[in-house]
């Protein structure tokens, strides 16, 4: 399928963003990568910041997709805990593996990691944005699932444990360590943790 102009423009400033800095990079440098003018690139986005609002858009989006692709459960963190209680590790497997590998092989993504994580020392927005989807999000999410399915414990620590070593296969990725070796360290870690778990419940 042959991209349209504005979804080249979205996908090659995102590239950019991901090697230059999004504060470095310029409409103008953006318009010479696409092949177009400066004035056609407004034609499709009236400044740079716009072309982020749509490119962290386009990531929801993507959550989206990926949570009806792969049955993530959805709802009130009550009804989640009772789907994740209920769910195989099998599925759990799957789906952690199914998220990073969202953040290590799809280009869009992995650009954007690339982005705030480049930009997060230099720009309160990227650093938001950063902690959002990297860091505070994930773990925050995590911590209210393990507090309605081990109230008596310390449900931050179990959540620093459970994505910690997830967070940690990323970059082990990013230096050079194989699909295959991140997805078997995945798999390994989550049936390490699920056994804690079922000592806990």
């Amino acid at each position: 399928m042959v991209k349209g102009t504005k979804e080249r423009i979205l996908e090659e400033a995102l590239r950019l963003f991901a090697q230059n800095g999004y504060l470095a990079t310029s409409m103008s440098n953006i318009a010479e990568k696409v092949g177009i003018t400066k004035a056609a690139l407004y034609k499709h986005y009236d400044s740079k910041q716009e072309i982020l609002d749509c490119i962290v858009e386009r990531m929801n989006q993507m959550d989206e997709e990926r949570i009806k692709k792969y049955h993530i459960p959805q709802g009130t963190f009550e009804e989640m805990t009772e789907e994740y209680k209920t769910a195989s590790l099998e599925k759990i497997i799957m789906i952690s593996q199914a998220q990073v590998q969202h953040w290590l092989e799809d280009n869009f993504s992995c650009d954007f990691r690339r982005m705030i994580t480049l930009e997060q020392y230099r720009d309160e927005n990227m650093s938001n944005l950063y902690q959002q989807y990297l860091v505070n999000g994930p773990i925050n999410y995590m911590e209210k699932l393990f507090g309605e399915m081990v109230p008596n414990q310390n449900s931050k620590r179990l959540a620093i444990e459970f994505y910690g070593p997830m967070y940690l296969m990323m970059s082990m990725y990013d230096g050079g360590a194989s699909k295959e070796e991140i997805m078997e360290l995945i798999k390994e870690h989550i049936n390490s943790f699920d056994k804690r778990m079922k000592e806990l419940l």
